[in-house]
């Protein structure tokens, strides 16, 4: 048996950062600089779980409102 095959009995945190991008961390550690606690911890399945029920745009942030933005001119005729 090797490492891989090991039960992950980690407990993670899903985290968020400023373009609402989710990742999960160990929770026992610090969060990286520029991400915060998005409210769910549990098992590495648990929490990918909860990202994939709560992440379902994949772009950033900035990339969504610079496109939402660009909408809004094309049908105001600005554009």
């Amino acid at each position: 048996m090797n490492w891989e095959d090991e039960e992950d009995k980690t407990i993670y945190k899903v985290v968020v950062n400023h373009e609402e991008q989710y990742s999960i961390w160990p929770d026992h550690r610090d969060l990286p600089l520029g991400w915060t606690y998005a409210g769910k911890s549990g098992s590495k399945t648990e929490c990918l779980e909860y990202i994939k029920e709560v992440w379902t745009d994949m772009r950033p942030l900035s990339l969504r409102k610079k496109m939402e933005e660009m909408e809004r001119q094309r049908q105001q005729g600005t554009l």
